[in-house]
């Protein structure tokens, strides 16, 4: 719990995984901001972000898996805080039409909610991503440090955050029922690895957003789990506005970067993590566990995974619901106590 006797709670759904709840655009978020009414909230971006939309709010903590897994582990705190600096990293191979359409939408997101974008950077060399999807989300990067050497003259520049936007082949071939809600989104395994490893090597807060070079809007009907990602050219805005409230990253021996020591969160402080109920094979949930913090596995919430509770060998340490609203029920009692 927080000083101020706020609870504090982790929602969290693993990328590229087929999550039936999360595992497409911004289909955790109603969920998320419900939970947001009992406790401040630490969310991945994957349950937040929605294309042209976000489901962040005051009230949640924007951390990418890299730093929740180094969070978890008691490596890093988190300074919670809001109008961050931000950087953005285009990859060279991205075309000049598709960069000015980003370009549009980061002056859009100034404009409209007053972001702070200080600037871009454009890679030295093609960073050569490549998605593959093999029952859960995967892919390689061919020239990853070129997002590094990028990134470094960014946070050189005043950035306190990274978006990074790098160039997808279109995805519809390899799950052409994405779109109707069905299956694993084919680049969310290759994002995180782009997002694992700026954020492993640098220690800032950062998130990663495709670029398509078709980047016209379709007018068929998709599923609603999809839809916002098929009424924009780009997924930029949600990035945005997460990095915008996403918390610095410190070492637990620092001193407090402002607003004295209660301004930091460390894992000490967490009351509860929410997970899907058959992806538990993770950092957080181990580290929950050791540290006797209450887990939810929620059973409505089924992945292209099957690591239950009870295949770790940790059902009478992790309570299972059938339901985010059950879970809700029982946290909400819980913060009664």
């Amino acid at each position: 719990m927080l000083s101020n006797n706020e609870q504090l709670g982790a929602f969290i759904v693993p990328t590229g995984v087929g999550a039936a709840v999360g595992g497409y655009a911004g289909d955790a978020s109603v969920w998320a901001r419900k939970f947001s009414q009992l406790a401040r909230l630490i969310v991945n971006p994957n349950v937040v972000n929605a294309g042209g939309f976000s489901g962040i709010n005051e009230k949640m903590l924007y951390v990418e898996g890299r730093s929740l897994d180094s969070f978890f582990k008691g490596e890093i705190s988190l300074v919670p805080g809001s109008a961050n600096k931000i950087g953005v990293v285009f990859d060279r191979a991205i075309p000049q039409d598709v960069l000015n359409i980003h370009i549009n939408t980061i002056n859009a997101v100034k404009t409209v909610y007053g972001i702070d974008v200080i600037g871009y950077e454009v890679t030295q060399a093609p960073v050569g991503v490549e998605f593959l999807l093999n029952r859960v989300s995967a892919g390689s990067v061919r020239n990853i440090e070129t997002l590094i050497e990028a990134s470094k003259k960014l946070l050189a520049a005043g950035a306190d955050a990274i978006a990074l936007v790098c160039l997808f082949e279109d995805p519809e071939s390899v799950n052409p029922d994405y779109a109707q809600g069905c299956g694993v989104d084919p680049v969310g395994g290759v994002e995180a690895i782009v997002s694992h490893y700026v954020s492993r090597e640098l220690r800032v807060p950062c998130a990663h957003s495709p670029a398509f070079r078709d980047f016209t809007i379709s007018p068929a009907l998709v599923d609603a789990k999809s839809a916002s990602e098929y009424i924009t050219p780009t997924f930029l805005p949600c990035v945005l506005l997460g990095l915008d409230k996403a918390p610095k990253l410190v070492s637990p021996l620092n001193p407090p970067l402002q607003g004295g020591q209660n301004s930091v969160i460390s894992i000490n402080h967490l009351d509860f993590l929410i997970m899907p109920y058959d992806s538990l094979g993770s950092t957080p949930v181990f580290e929950a566990v050791k540290r006797g913090i209450t887990v939810y596995a929620v059973r409505e919430n089924t992945t292209a995974l099957n690591v239950t509770a009870e295949s770790l060998g940790l059902a009478d340490k992790i309570i299972e619901v059938q339901s985010y609203q059950e879970c809700f029920q029982l946290c909400k009692t819980s913060a009664r106590l």
